[in-house]
């Protein structure tokens, strides 16, 4: 069971954060078979910009998020199902213990404050899962992650402050004309 072996991961940028899929993939569960259509959008894994160092967009666990998202958008099954199948599969790519779970307990965090209407999940096991999952992940990320967001704020102020320089550089001096570099189209090109 899990992910068909030789279906390859291909996607197109639709915007910065969004991606869609180019060939479908398919998981073979337990009890289902999910296929991912071509076509479906993805954002990858839901993670933070500044915690993107601890775990990136996209890795080993790609094909587990971006089941997961279809699962979460077309609702074939429950929230807290897909959220089940996006930890199992998971476990099944081989992604770490300790990364799939802390991924695991960010999307059923997320999914307490994303509900559909009449969905409930009052499961006290899953409740104590997350918050275990927080307090035990706590001290590992929040003083990289405020070191990090630090030296993002610093480098966005640095950014600002020397295109403000720039910008008062050009205004006081004309700028001169430069010729433009004209591409060369070869004819073969040109003929197809």
């Amino acid at each position: 069971m899990g992910f068909i072996d030789d279906e390859r991961v291909e996607l197109r940028a639709v915007t910065d954060t969004t991606w869609e899929l180019i060939t479908p993939i398919t998981y073979v569960g337990k009890v289902d078979t999910f296929v991912v259509p071509k076509g479906s959008h993805t954002d990858l894994a839901s993670v933070p910009g500044v915690l993107t160092w601890l775990v990136p967009r996209y890795g080993r666990y790609t094909k587990s998020a971006i089941l997961h998202d279809f699962l979460w958008r077309t609702g074939p099954v429950s929230r807290s199902d897909a959220d089940g199948i996006f930890r199992r599969s998971m476990r099944e790519l081989g992604v770490p213990i300790l990364r799939r779970w802390a991924m695991w307990a960010a999307v059923r965090a997320a999914s307490t404050f994303k509900r559909k209407p009449g969905e409930t999940d009052s499961s006290l096991r899953t409740k104590a899962a997350i918050v275990g999952i927080g307090a035990a992940a706590t001290p590992i990320v929040a003083v990289p992650a405020a070191a990090v967001s630090v030296a993002l704020l610093e480098a966005w102020l640095l950014e600002h402050v020397a295109a403000a320089i720039a910008r008062l550089y050009y205004k006081a001096r004309p700028a001169k004309a430069k010729p433009v570099n004209t591409p060369h189209i070869l004819d073969a090109v040109r003929q197809s």
